[in-house]
């Protein structure tokens, strides 16, 4: 008999994404806020989908303790708060929002480098204290000054349109090779950037080669007068040397949406070592979170999920290699396995030997996991789903009968 397909939602996840699962037969849960490692364990017992977003720990230790897990979403640009290479070793596929939220931070960041370059902030902190403070001293226009972009992915590069659209000029730098857009110009160091900038803001990822990347040595290399912001993550900036640069009148202000420790969840004490500016914008990790950004996350990502149980496919999968295969009407099997020589022969002799006739068959393979998918009649009946589980480079497999029934028998992730 075919599983009761359970998902667990967790940290405000989009109503859209409840929608979207139950459509397609999930038993949904939702929670509100992040757990820690103990509760997600013990909330994920009998659960095969789990959604989360930028502050719930999805660690190795969650992931050995509950095989059944088939796959995470984070409803988030991010994938760090994931221990990707045990879940692909396990089997449970990783999928992401890369593109969805882009807009909402570009102009989270527009607004910012507005607001810090026309002196916006104290002037709104000496009007609530009842001070009128009217002057032009240090407000500027942006049209005509430079942007300096470190990072030039999805974000960047919209922002760097957006930007010269408002009359500025565009530097990145990015360790990457990256296709200029319009008239930006890509510097080959970060110093060039430093130096030239007006506001600098950083739209790198958060890879654990990025922690501590902008610090004291940066700060000083700066601008005089320059604007900063950080929209990207929270432990790429060394807030106490920012605060110097600040205390020091080097930077005219800041804006920081992310934290190296954020709260958990809504309500919670926030500290840091930038609280009392009044030229530091401070939110808290709302880059992203615009209604529309947020459904377009929150169907994104369950689409991703539901695709990857009733089809099998692994479509901008962060972390299992990728392949869709479209569907043929028949039974389908979803073999994860270890990438080593012959297993597709080894397959292809199990099918074979029970007279499997194949409608479709699509393998892809990254790194040391591959994945085949293969279409066969009567998946469930014809016994070779047990003999694939025996070979020693299965990592999990799972059937879908031609009736859209869901199987997983258990495999060596699940020992």
């Amino acid at each position: 008999m075919a599983p009761v397909l359970k998902a667990l939602l967790l940290e405000n996840i989009h109503p859209v994404a409840v929608d979207v699962l139950t459509a397609a037969g999930f038993d949904v849960e939702t929670r509100a806020g992040a757990l820690s490692e103990a509760e997600l364990i013990e909330a994920l017992d009998g659960v095969h989908l789990l959604g989360i977003r930028s502050k719930t720990q999805v660690s190795a230790a969650v992931i050995a303790a509950r095989p059944d897990l088939l796959a995470v979403g984070a409803f988030c640009i991010g994938t760090n708060q994931i221990d990707l290479a045990t879940a692909a070793g396990r089997g449970v596929a990783v999928f992401n929002a890369p593109y969805s939220n882009t807009r909402s931070v570009v102009e989270l960041a527009l607004a910012e480098i507005i607001a810090l370059t026309r002196n916006l902030t104290a002037l709104n902190t000496d009007l609530h204290a009842g001070v009128w403070n009217k002057s032009a001293d240090g407000a500027h226009e942006v049209r005509g000054r430079t942007l300096g972009i470190i990072g030039y992915g999805n974000i960047g590069a919209q922002l760097s349109v957006l930007a010269e659209n408002l009359g500025m000029k565009v530097l990145f730098f990015d360790v990457a090779e990256k296709l200029a857009l319009g008239n930006a110009r890509r510097v080959d160091n970060l110093n060039e950037l430093l130096a030239a900038a007006d506001a600098v803001t950083i739209h790198i990822d958060g890879s654990p080669s990025n922690r501590g990347f902008f610090g004291a040595q940066q700060f000083a290399q700066m601008k005089p007068g320059a604007v900063f912001l950080n929209l990207s993550r929270g432990h790429v900036v060394d807030l106490d040397a920012l605060k110097a640069a600040l205390e020091s009148g080097r930077l005219a202000g800041a804006g920081v949406d992310v934290f190296p420790e954020e709260p958990k969840k809504k309500g919670d004490l926030f500290e840091s070592p930038l609280r009392g500016f009044p030229n530091v914008i401070l939110s808290p990790h709302v880059g992203g979170s615009t209604e529309e950004a947020q459904e377009d996350i929150g169907r994104f990502v369950s689409g991703k999920l539901r695709d990857y149980i009733t089809t099998g496919s692994t479509r901008l999968s962060v972390n299992l290699p990728n392949l869709q295969l479209a569907p043929t009407g028949v039974g389908r099997i979803m073999l994860l396995h270890r990438n080593v020589p012959g297993v597709m022969a080894a397959v292809n002799h199990v099918f074979a030997d029970f007279g499997c006739n194949i409608d479709g068959q699509m393998l892809a393979t990254e790194g040391e996991i591959g994945y085949v998918v293969t279409d066969i009649s009567d998946v469930a009946q014809r016994g070779a789903s047990s003999k694939l589980i025996a070979m020693d480079s299965t990592i999990r497999l799972r059937i879908r009968d031609a009736f859209d029934r869901s199987e997983f028998p258990p495999g060596p992730a699940a020992s």
